[in-house]
């Protein structure tokens, strides 16, 4: 059994899966079946107690006594599906999911032997949960953790899918916990406009490697894993940003040839480009590339990216920065190796993840930022060590840290 965390997946050997979610109250489960523009095809494709059976998804009720479940088989879901989400909300009206958090569990519908788990952390204000997704990858089905959050209850998610909902006061999607995982962000419901809620308060400081902030009380330092929203003021950022990547050679007089790069991918987590020392301009030159350092040398930064996020492409849904050891030198050679994100147009440093430990490979992932549902993006310190010396083997791992 798997113990997921935030974005992470795994293969599902199963044809037929089941996912049940508990909580200790009782929760409306449901399920979505999406196209690959993160739609529904029609109302038939939302699944939930007054709606069970769909196009190989169908809905178990736990009459209060077991939790709610969605069943998925892969095998009869029609062509054009790529993602059904599964989601959850309390039964009570208004209930909020703080200190109540759910555990999904992923099963095989056939012999119920369990394939995975899912507790999303950290849970607020949040009366909805997009809590995980079966999904279509190369010609393979997978589950990934989601743990994405609204506060406007299941009527917010199935607008935000694209489900009618006739209930008037029914407000527009309004995400509190942004996703991991890469995707397009959907346009603005149609839905008559209704008084936004109130912004939750600040989350506290998360645990080493785990949690998520975000930039309102000025720069956040990351460890490995942890996650920062790019919002400040209940706004995000849609600036420039710019990555400053860093390192010292670890022994005096012996220069280190690394390169930092950054490489985009699309919804799908298919590689569209890569900018580094070679290509210093992608995407019609929304990102862009300082130029070589051969040596390390020096104070401050080493090699820059700068982003502009508002003219991404909207088919660019998620970004990895790399640095390779192009001479060779493993990085248990490199001393105070460390990328920051700042504020394209002030200079002012939101974020930093300093490399603490090192291992003896020519490649690390350094960071991610994720396009999530809403439109924000979040950034997550990697420090994933992979055997590259450069960025064309570092696609596929790439990908598979989206």
């Amino acid at each position: 059994m798997t113990v997921m965390t935030p974005g992470s997946n795994i293969p599902l050997p199963a044809t037929r899966v089941t996912v049940d979610v508990t909580a200790p109250v009782r929760l409306d489960v449901s399920g979505l079946l999406l196209t690959a523009d993160g739609k529904v095809r029609s109302d038939d494709d939302f699944i939930f107690y007054n709606q069970p059976t769909g196009q190989g998804v169908t809905y178990r009720s736990g009459g209060g006594t077991a939790p709610d479940a969605i069943t998925v088989d892969t095998g009869a879901v029609p062509p054009g599906i790529e993602k059904i989400v599964v989601t959850a909300s309390p039964d009570a009206p208004g209930q909020t999911f703080q200190g109540i958090e759910p555990t999904a569990t992923i099963r095989n519908a056939d012999d119920q032997a369990v394939l995975a788990t899912f507790t999303p952390p950290r849970l607020g204000t949040e009366t909805a949960l997009v809590i995980v997704e079966i999904y279509l990858r190369n010609g393979a089905w997978k589950a990934r953790a989601v743990g994405q959050g609204y506060a406007n209850g299941l009527a917010g998610i199935a607008t935000d899918f694209g489900v009618s909902v006739e209930e008037p006061a029914a407000p527009a999607a309004q995400p509190v916990t942004p996703p991991p995982a890469a995707v397009q962000p959907p346009p603005p419901p149609v839905t008559a406009p209704a008084a936004p809620p109130a912004p939750p308060a600040a989350p506290p400081a998360p645990a080493p490697g785990t949690g998520k902030v975000n930039l309102d009380k000025g720069r956040v330092s990351l460890q490995k894993n942890q996650t920062v929203s790019l919002v400040k003021g209940g706004r995000p950022v849609l600036s420039t940003v710019r990555m400053g990547l860093g390192w010292e050679p670890a022994y005096r007089g012996k220069d280190i040839d690394l390169d930092a790069s950054v490489i985009a991918y699309g919804p799908q987590r298919n590689h569209i480009d890569s900018c580094y020392f070679g290509k210093l301009q992608i995407v019609g030159g929304a990102i862009q590339h300082s130029g070589d350092n051969l040596t390390g040398e020096g104070g401050g930064d080493d090699e820059v990216i700068s982003v502009d996020l508002g003219r991404l492409p909207q088919e660019v849904t998620g970004l990895v920065f790399t640095v390779n050891s192009f001479s060779g030198q493993k990085f248990t050679e490199v001393a105070k190796a460390y990328c920051r994100l700042l504020d394209g147009a002030t200079g002012e440093e939101l974020v930093r993840f300093d490399l603490t430990s090192a291992e003896p490979q020519t490649g690390v992932l350094m960071a991610k930022l994720i396009r999530q549902y809403s439109g924000e993006w979040e950034m997550t310190a990697l420090g994933d060590f992979v055997k590259s010396r450069t960025v064309r083997g570092m696609v596929k791992p790439g990908a598979q840290a989206l």
